[in-house]
């Protein structure tokens, strides 16, 4: 018996019951079925919803894991986005703050210029018998602190290290080695040419020369 005629039968088992006793009761045509019959068809239509239920957990599980693919995956996009946007801001930010590094450089030239004027006169020529050359050395001293000023308030520092000193291969660079018993083997024993930096970030090593063992 299939699941209609279980659905009909019951149908008419409840009719039948009824109309019982009356003889010009109309009847259907479909046959009456016993306790064995109505059992069965109950058993069939209680298979058939769990199979029913079944189904609809497993495509409810599918949906769930669609979900959660779906959202995994709008959360990671959504993180890159925001790594992509930060790490672009970082690179205008420093694209602002690292422009002027070429002509910060040019600059640099001329600072050792002016230092290296201001260290070639002879000091005891300072004097009173000589005004020109005094004033000279007093404007020359004036340009190399104003353009040192110039220098600070742009994130240019000078990179000054000491006798002594240990090196750095981040801010000194090492041109030569010289034996000394006073220092440290490795460290600075003579400072060459200072260094400069720009906004934390080495613009120019420091020039060293480096003690070894005598």
């Amino acid at each position: 018996m299939d699941m209609s005629q279980c659905i009909q039968a019951t149908s008419y088992s409840t009719t039948q019951h009824d109309e019982k006793g009356s003889e010009g009761t109309q009847t259907s045509n479909i046959p009456e079925t016993g306790g064995e019959g109505a059992a069965t068809c109950h058993g069939e239509k209680a298979v058939l919803v769990e199979e029913l239920e079944k189904s609809f957990q497993v495509e409810k599980e599918k949906l769930v894991a669609e979900v959660k693919d779906i959202d995994d995956k709008y959360k990671r996009t959504l993180a890159e986005v925001q790594n992509v946007r930060q790490r672009m801001q970082r690179q205008i930010d420093d694209s602002k703050v690292f422009s002027i590094q070429g002509f910060c450089k040019d600059l640099l030239e001329v600072a050792d210029i002016l230092g290296k004027a201001t260290e070639s006169v002879p000091q005891e020529e300072l004097t009173d018998n000589n005004p020109h050359l005094k004033n000279l050395y007093d404007g020359l001293l004036m340009t190399d602190g104003q353009l040192h000023k110039v220098f600070s308030k742009n994130g240019l520092a000078r990179i000054t290290p000491d006798v002594g000193e240990k090196f750095d291969p981040n801010i000194h660079e090492a041109m030569f080695q010289i034996p000394s018993e006073n220092i440290a083997v490795g460290n600075i024993a003579v400072v060459v040419k200072v260094g400069y930096s720009l906004h934390s970030r080495t613009l120019r090593a420091a020039v060293v020369g480096v003690a070894k063992a005598p």
